[in-house]
């Protein structure tokens, strides 16, 4: 299982926090007295919620082959999906870049600024219901046609791109070979080898991934002291979790804005205005300039931003400390800390997952949980408790959010249309569900929260 396990973590690495923001990151003035080797094993326990994948997810109506991840890296180099034949997805999406573009904001083809930054395409396969800055696109199907389509970006359209590569021998016979049972250039079979390929840029391993392993040389005493302080007294680890360094939610951080909303509109809940996604930090000494505007040029601009807290408004994280108290040696232990995960050289993607063999679905992964009769859950440590229920019809299903951060459900369903708004902790909602079968609810904050209710 590979989402279930990823969520239960949390709710180790909350109770981690808790001790680390009671010892200050082992030891600093004014803090409760560690002992070395407690400290040492609370670094071993929570390094292993850190540990590289062993497959890489995909949905089991796309699955990952080599002839269409090949089709998708060249359709992604090909400046003929752009509507002046210019711009491909890798001018924004350079691969020497980290698969971003090195500026604040881009250009597409109408030569404007465009209004987000470039975020890079690392590890987007365990990205769910969260991709683009405000989570917009639940899919990398559907993620794809955005940008083609986008007047500033590349301008499009997708029925012109297939009647254009339709025209090309070369690319008949590539569709043809990556869709065997469906031989033909269609827009469909376009944005899944675009997502296949995509779902293929896995960050490589760097010095951190060994010392997670096992070699205790691969970082330097600073370096590590810098990880005690992520997990602890910096508290990043509130957000940056797993292998991505990512929780794949919505947060506002504080920083100051106008007119961009983010996810707010794209849910319909104030709560999360100014909220946006949590970036994976794999590869970030490559991926500057950082956040969802591009505003900060280095690291040590974002350090000192969560240092001060931001913009103190309503909307703003409750995952964010009000304000870090970081000495100057702290904060450049917690910088060489996150130079580790990144390549010493620009890096390529991962080589270690063999698309030959068969790779872990996305259905599977999600739904292998033991259902349990019931009908009250809850929802803490941004996960659903069981996440997998079954109830009678007519049954009123009741969550209650047993947490100290705002949750929100939202069943998405032809048949079953339901978001709950934002769900304060202690809160309780109920959901009628009006027919058998089975839906799949999440949370529009947290969408790597999966609940799935069968109605009997």
């Amino acid at each position: 299982m590979l989402w279930g396990p990823a969520a239960r973590l949390c709710v180790f690495l909350g109770a981690v926090i808790v001790g680390f923001g009671t010892v200050a990151a082992f030891g600093t003035p004014g803090s409760t007295t560690v002992k070395q080797s407690d400290a040492e094993a609370i670094r071993a326990r929570v390094k292993r919620a850190f540990a590289r994948p062993k497959a890489i997810p995909q949905p089991p109506d796309n699955p990952i082959t080599p002839e269409k991840v090949a089709l998708g890296e060249r359709l992604f180099n090909d400046p003929r999906l752009s509507s002046n034949g210019k711009i491909s997805c890798a001018s924004c999406h350079d691969p020497r870049l980290a698969f971003t573009d090195g500026v604040p904001t881009g250009e597409g083809v109408t030569g404007r600024p465009l209004k987000r930054h470039t975020p890079t395409l690392w590890n987007l396969a365990w990205a769910r219901r969260s991709l683009m800055w405000d989570g917009r696109s639940e899919s990398l199907e559907l993620q794809a046609k955005e940008p083609i389509q986008n007047p500033d970006e590349m301008g499009e359209t997708l029925e012109r791109i297939v009647e254009r590569l339709s025209r090309d021998p070369e690319y008949k016979a590539a569709f043809a070979s990556a869709f065997p049972s469906d031989p033909k250039v269609r827009a469909d079979n376009l944005l899944k080898a675009l997502a296949a390929y995509e779902r293929t840029l896995v960050s490589p391993k760097t010095r951190f991934d060994l010392w997670v392993e096992g070699d205790e040389n691969a970082l330097t005493e600073e370096e590590k002291k810098g990880f005690d302080l992520f997990i602890g007294k910096a508290r990043c680890i509130n957000c940056h979790t797993g292998f991505a360094f990512t929780d794949h939610s919505f947060h506002d951080i504080g920083l100051p804005s106008e007119d961009d909303l983010g996810r707010g509109p794209v849910v319909g809940l104030e709560r999360l205005n100014f909220a946006f996604k949590t970036p994976g930090l794999r590869e970030l000494a490559w991926t500057a300039p950082y956040m969802h505007d591009g505003s900060m040029e280095t690291l040590e601009e974002v350090i000192r931003h969560y240092e001060a807290g931001g913009v103190d408004r309503p909307t703003r994280s409750r995952e964010m400390p009000s304000r870090i108290d970081l000495t100057d040696e702290e904060r450049q232990a917690l910088i060489a800390f996150l130079y580790t995960l990144s390549s010493e050289n620009p890096p390529k993607p991962s080589q270690e997952f063999s698309l030959s063999k068969r790779q872990a679905s996305l259905e599977t992964a999600s739904g292998d949980e033991k259902a349990v009769a019931t009908a009250t859950v809850s929802q803490r440590n941004k996960e659903f408790t069981p996440g997998h229920v079954v109830i009678k019809r007519g049954e009123v299903l009741t969550i209650l959010n047993d947490d100290t951060r705002t949750h929100n459900v939202r069943i998405y369903d032809p048949r079953f249309d339901f978001n709950s708004g934002a769900q304060e902790p202690g809160e309780t909602i109920t959901i009628a569900l009006p027919t058998t079968g089975t839906f799949k609810a999440f949370c529009g904050i947290h969408p790597n929260m999966e609940l799935t209710i069968e109605v009997e």
